[in-house]
Parts: C-alpha cells; structure tokens; sequence
C-alpha cells in the first residue's frame, strides 16, 4: 500500500508547483461583485444557494463512496473466500486505478472536458462498475470494485468548483460547508457495515454505492444549476 501513496503524493506536489508557477489571478471573496455576474445579490444567507447545498450532499456521498471502494474492497474479497494474504494487497488496487484517474483529470479538466461532463462521465462510470461487480464473483467483481478507483478521481475537482459557482461574498462559508460533507466517508461506511450483518456483502456494497453515484450523476446533469434560474 506504500507505493500508491508515494505516487499520489509526488503528483499532487507537482501539481501544487504547477499552480504556484502558474499566472492565476488571486480571488477577492470580500468584494463587492456586479449585480449581472453573481448570485450572491440580495442574498443573506449561504442556505439560499440550492446548487450549494445539492453539492455538500454530493460531496458528502462522493467521499463514502471513494472510501467504500478503498476499504471495504478487502472485507468483500475476504467474504468470497479470498485468503488474507491477498485480500490486504486489494485496497492498492483502487488507490492505484486513483492515480491514473488523477493524472487524466490534471491534464484533462478544464481545459479539454468541461467540470460538469467529468463529474457525469465519472458517475455513469461509477453505476456501470458497481453494477458489473454486483453481477459478478471472484476475482473479476474485484477488479470492478478497483476501477472505481478512477471513476472517484475525477470527482472532487469537478464537484467543489460547481458547487461554490456564482456564491460571491459566500465563497468561504461555502466551501466550508462543502468540507463538511468530507463525514460521508464515516457514515456511508457504517451503513454498509450494518447492512452486511443482514444481507449479503457484495448485495449491501451494491444498495450502498449504487445510489451515491446515481445522486452524483443528478448533480451533474440538473443539481449544479438548481437556484440559477
């Protein structure tokens, strides 16, 4: 499990070196901002952004549905029989599937695929790998559930510029909102958990997962404009 992680570290440090040489323009979210371009006008709260608040929910089954794919993935070998020594290698799996999603979105996201497409490309992705494990044993349903790894990778930095879009001077109440969302990788987990105790593991991965992605894809589609008019 080293090597995945020393290789997602080394591309975010080339990415953060990458931002920093790049010429951005720095953001003022305490100024005023033309009634034409922001949504923020005659707003008084941040709960009055309904795009904002679909995209905390969407953040929140995101995050549970990266870490069902990350963690649940050795529980779920180990209930098909796999034996221990090779059901605790699965978890790189997913985390290296990750990092090929994260270099195709460095490269890809904005400049070639639009946030909004990368985030419904990803979802459908999501419900087509999830399914494909559902109705597959062994080996091969593993192999899905690590796929999911590059489904979710795309996923973050398409959602949180969608869901903070048009707040003005909200900007920072809202993205700390949509942090908040990060819980869902503590609670979706849990749910799961419970539902393997009644029914089967590979059936409560899939009534788990499968609606986290589906609600992903309606943000994509129609969530991030609700409020816009």
């Amino acid at each position: 499990m080293v090597g995945p992680y020393v290789i997602m570290a080394i591309v975010l440090f080339l990415l953060a070196l990458m931002i920093l040489a790049s010429p951005l323009p720095e953001i003022n979210t305490d100024g005023e901002e033309s009634a034409e371009t922001s949504l923020s006008k005659n707003k008084s709260s941040v709960f009055q952004f309904p795009h904002l608040l679909l995209g905390a929910v969407c953040i929140f089954v995101y995050v549970g549905a990266e870490v069902m794919a990350g963690d649940a993935i050795g529980p779920y070998g180990k209930a098909m029989g796999i034996s221990l020594d090779e059901t605790k290698n699965f978890t790189s799996y997913t985390l290296w599937s990750m990092v090929v999603g994260y270099i195709i979105g460095i490269f890809t996201i904005p400049k070639y695929i639009k946030q909004e497409n990368a985030l419904k490309i990803s979802a459908l992705v999501g419900i087509v790998f999830s399914v494909l494990a559902f109705l597959t044993t062994g080996y091969i349903s593993i192999l899905f559930i690590a796929l999911l790894g590059l489904s979710n990778a795309l996923m973050w930095p398409a959602i949180f510029p969608l869901a903070i879009d048009g707040l003005g001077r909200f900007t920072k109440i809202g993205s700390a909102l949509l942090i908040m969302g990060i819980a869902g990788g503590a609670i979706i987990p849990q749910i799961y958990g419970y539902l393997s105790e009644i029914i089967s593991f590979q059936s409560a991965f899939f009534y788990c997962i499968v609606p986290c992605y589906l609600f992903i894809w309606y943000y994509a589609v129609k969530g991030f404009r609700a409020g816009k008019g």
